[in-house]
């Protein structure tokens, strides 16, 4: 059940990983889809939707670590995976909203 889960959600992320690096979705960032349109002119949206392609594709890989462990059969990796994660999250989600930089000048 676990190697049906954890691959589901590979999947998952690797399509919303092409979408975002094609330029489109950006309806489905968090933070971005409430701006008004006077916001959202602010924003660089390609930028934006290339670091989050790029985020998509780093989490599929962290969940593929965490269905590895069902192939495995060892808890490690998915502690492992589930941590990895965890940190990559957080980082991207600190890295976009620090500093400015998808804001257009």
């Amino acid at each position: 059940m676990l190697l049906f889960f954890g691959l589901a959600t590979t999947a998952l992320f690797i399509v919303l990983g092409f979408v975002f690096l094609c330029g489109k979705g950006a309806f489905l960032i968090a933070g971005y889809n409430p701006l008004s349109s006077k916001e959202e002119d602010k924003v660089d949206e390609a930028k934006l939707t290339k670091f989050m392609g790029k985020l998509m594709f780093a989490l599929a890989a962290c969940w593929l670590v965490v269905a590895s462990s069902e192939v495995f059969q060892t808890m490690l990796l998915f502690w492992i995976g589930f941590g990895l994660f965890s940190i990559t999250a957080i980082v991207g989600a600190v890295y976009a909203n620090t500093r400015d930089r998808f804001r257009r000048h």
